[in-house]
């Protein structure tokens, strides 16, 4: 019998796969055993704080769950937040799937089973979900996790008391947006909308990205054939100083018909467009014909450059708080629209920030605080200093001095859990913090300029310039 396929099985190849597959349930059994012991874990620590708070007010239960992640961040180095988010999955999880989960920690079902139960029953009330469940758990032992989210979508759409149109009510609360890092200098900006302002976004953005392909399209024809970029070059392949076209700038159909761009590209760079420079319709804060102030506020960002980067004779990375590392181009192209800078003087070793161009006591002050801070100063925490509190780190109510050496930047959560929860924070020298957490762990957070003690002698390289955002008029 002859055989179409591009390869044969051997008896030994049938038994080494089966052997691999035997292996893998083995493996993924384990696995999942193991992350339900965490996600148990993590449970725990939630009904843990719930005890602690007991009946006392909804604000004691979100303290006592955020001193307790917040205990689990930083004993493992992670985000309190990213805990706390964890620990409200494994409640939810525990409690409220115990047949999903139980499959899952028997190694029959996938995590993004797991993820797609709980994603398909979160609108349902407690009594439909435990039906729910019971079904969910056979279903995802016999479908892939993308089959088994449509079959579950729909039980979780029979199964709930309320029409579309209440629940789209209710959901229009969750709008959103975000950012979501993606490294290389990029990051995704994702709005969480209505679905019919969402498509009606988009397609306003296709027909644009259309109109711009069509104007470009019509220049590219009205340019002739070699009149277009300058094609001429030396041996050094640049243009020919002598030929008269070296030195001719392009005509604005020239730079049109030079658009290489694609839809994709071009709806990205209209929303950018839109989104820094437009101004919204509905500003509750127009009385004429100006702006109003919501038209009024522009785009802050604080980026710190390496001196040599910022004078473009090097490509050490620049960084953007809260967020990270930036190319060299971008941090000088935001260099050169900036209305001013401030020259931080840092110390040699240390890292410490000493002074800056400008001190006055309440404006440069600030200046100072988030050239030195860049960001929240509890552990883990990203948020940037322009998004955060100035707090006193000994109470100024309590005799604590307005000064550099008793403030930090934090941001509202943690600015709160420091005053709402049993965590304390002391400040050492050169902006150096010591958090200590409720249980007596000690955690110490430096500002992120500063070289840590133990760092490499490749660590100690030329101290940046930091553009520190701020309202005053350029010092040139």
């Amino acid at each position: 019998m002859t055989t179409t396929l591009p390869f044969g099985i051997s008896d030994a190849d049938a038994a080494a796969m089966a052997g691999l597959v035997s292996r893998s349930h083995g493996l993924r059994a384990n696995r999942n055993a193991a992350e339900a012991a965490e996600i148990r874990l993590l449970a725990e620590a939630g009904r843990l704080a719930l005890r602690q708070a007991r009946a006392r007010s909804a604000k004691a239960r979100e303290m006592a769950l955020r001193s307790i992640a917040a205990e689990l961040a930083t004993a493992a180095n992670d985000s309190d937040r990213a805990v706390r988010a964890q620990i409200d999955r494994a409640m939810t999880f525990v409690d409220d799937y115990p047949a999903t989960f139980a499959a899952f920690e028997e190694g029959r079902i996938l995590r993004r089973h797991l993820d797609v139960v709980r994603d398909c029953g979160t609108p349902l009330d407690p009594e439909a979900r435990a039906l729910f469940d019971q079904t969910a758990a056979v279903r995802c032992e016999s479908d892939s996790p993308n089959r088994a989210r449509a079959v579950l979508e729909r039980l979780a759409e029979n199964l709930l008391p309320r029409t579309l149109t209440e629940r789209h009510q209710h959901a229009r609360q969750s709008r959103r947006v975000q950012v979501i890092p993606l490294g290389d200098g990029m990051a995704e900006l994702i709005a969480t909308l209505p679905v019919t302002l969402a498509h009606a976004i988009h397609d306003r953005l296709t027909r644009q990205a259309k109109a711009v392909r069509d104007i470009r399209d019509r220049a590219k024809a009205a340019v002739p054939p070699n009149d277009g970029l300058l094609d001429v070059v030396d041996s050094g392949g640049g243009p020919t100083p002598d030929d008269p076209d070296a030195e001719r700038e392009l005509s604005p159909a020239e730079i049109i018909a030079s658009d290489e761009r694609t839809c994709d590209q071009i709806r990205a760079d209209l929303l950018a467009d839109m989104l820094l420079t437009g101004t919204p319709d509905t500003d509750p804060a127009v009385t004429g014909d100006g702006p109003g102030e919501l038209g009024a506020i522009r785009a802050v960002v604080q980026v710190t450059v390496p001196v040599l980067t910022l004078l473009g004779r090097g490509e050490e990375t620049a960084d953007l708080a809260g967020a990270g590392p930036i190319d060299a181009a971008t941090a000088r192209q935001l260099a050169g629209g900036c209305p001013g800078l401030d020259r931080i003087l840092t110390h040699p070793i240390t890292g410490a920030v000493l002074a800056t161009d400008r001190y006055q006591p309440t404006t440069d002050l600030r200046r100072f605080l988030r050239a030195r801070d860049h960001r929240c100063r509890f552990p883990g925490c990203r948020m940037p200093a322009i998004r955060c509190d100035v707090d006193h780190t000994h109470d100024y109510a309590y005799g604590g001095a307005t000064e550099a050496c008793n403030l930090e930047h934090l941001c509202r959560g943690h600015h709160s859990l420091k005053h709402a929860t049993p965590w304390k924070v002391r400040q050492l020298a050169d902006g150096v913090l010591e958090w200590t957490s409720p249980v007596g762990h000690t955690y110490t957070d430096h500002p992120p300029g500063a070289v840590i003690p133990g760092a490499t002698a490749a660590s100690l390289t030329a101290r940046p310039v930091t553009f520190v955002p701020d309202g005053d008029p350029p010092p040139f």
